[in-house]
């Protein structure tokens, strides 16, 4: 009887009771609210674990109820290549020892990942998860009993259209009288469960809160963590840090998301190029020698070179007709030419 009454108004055959304009819109502001909270949870999953074939493993554990298998991030992974590289090539290398500290960086950047992945799961996903798959059953559950109870009110309503004799008519008019009190209070019931999405979009705004907060924490993690490796590394020489089109003098600026932190780096670093290139540029105007020390060990190329370990300090100075890039090195007995974006010049 249902489908027919269904099929009946579908095709202009019978009476359609409709809903409240009020009831229309809670439904429709309920929709809107599931499409959305579908496509946010969907997209921050994404966001928080890109590869798919994670996700699908972590999905199917979820639903076996078992724990996924640990494995490591992307961020810790390039972490251990870095280390594992550094101590190939000798920690006691510039290069060696600079990939060390970077891939520790990585490695403490992967475990903030981690972090902001379990904060996020548990203080914004899993709210919208449990709405999806709690909160709007139960409406949909409701909304076709309550679909059910107007097509029982239809069919009532035509038969008693239909009906000729007085007895049948009283009988069809008991029978609208009841599916009409039906079809009242599930449609009670329903509207008490939409009202509660304007709670619910109440509870989502904290978690987004938290959620922004997690983010929060873990950029600004990231970024301490970028700005002390920055200062263990120091300023690298100009032959590594330039590119083929860009001069040595060039200095390469790192990008930070406070924009006030950003500026006052790149002005740090303008302004102690600056001092380094002034001190340099008087020790070649002159005859005198200075005291420098070794940033990074340099390994002579001939034996008109000096080899350099990194952190120690020898006399430096410069003698007529001598490269641009290059002053004489004195430690003890050996001399030789060393590059001067290997020192420091010492006051």
């Amino acid at each position: 009887m249902v489908f027919l009454t269904f099929t009946e108004e579908k095709l202009g055959q019978a009476e359609k009771t409709e809903l409240d304009a009020h009831l229309e819109n809670l439904l429709s502001k309920a929709e809107c609210t599931k499409l959305w909270t579908e496509k946010i949870m969907k997209q921050t999953e994404v966001l928080l674990q890109p590869n798919p074939n994670a996700r699908i493993e972590e999905f199917v554990y979820e639903k076996l109820d078992r724990k996924a298998p640990s494995r490591m991030n992307n961020p810790e992974l390039l972490g251990q290549y870095m280390i594992d590289a550094g101590n190939e090539f000798g920690p006691g290398t510039a290069y060696g020892n600079a990939l060390i500290k970077c891939g520790e960086t990585q490695k403490r950047i992967g475990t903030a990942d981690r972090e902001l992945i379990q904060t996020s799961a548990i203080n914004f996903l899993t709210p919208l998860r449990n709405f999806i798959e709690g909160d709007y059953k139960t409406i949909t559950k409701e909304r076709k009993l309550l679909q059910n109870k107007r097509l029982d009110l239809d069919a009532a309503k035509t038969r008693l259209k239909k009906a000729k004799v007085a007895e049948a008519r009283a009988a069809s008019e008991q029978e609208v009288r009841i599916t009409q009190s039906e079809f009242d209070r599930q449609a009670e019931i329903t509207r008490l469960l939409l009202e509660g999405i304007s709670s619910t979009h109440a509870h989502h705004l904290r978690c987004l809160n938290d959620f922004v907060e997690a983010q929060m924490t873990y950029y600004a993690q990231c970024y301490q963590y970028m700005l002390d490796l920055q200062k263990q590394l120091g300023s690298f020489p100009s032959t590594f840090l330039s590119n083929n089109n860009q001069s040595s003098s060039t200095p390469v600026q790192s990008v930070s998301t406070p924009s006030v932190l950003a500026s006052a780096s790149a002005s740090l670093t303008s302004v102690s190029n600056s001092i380094v290139t002034s001190g340099i540029s008087e020790l070649k105007s002159s005859s005198g020698s200075r005291k420098a020390r070794v940033l990074y060990d340099y390994d002579a190329a001939n034996s008109s070179e000096l080899s350099l370990l990194a952190d120690e300090v020898i006399t430096v100075y410069s003698i007529p007709g001598m490269d641009s890039d290059w002053l004489m090195g004195e430690r003890g007995n050996q001399k030789g030419k060393v590059p001067i974006t290997y020192l420091e010049l010492l006051n």
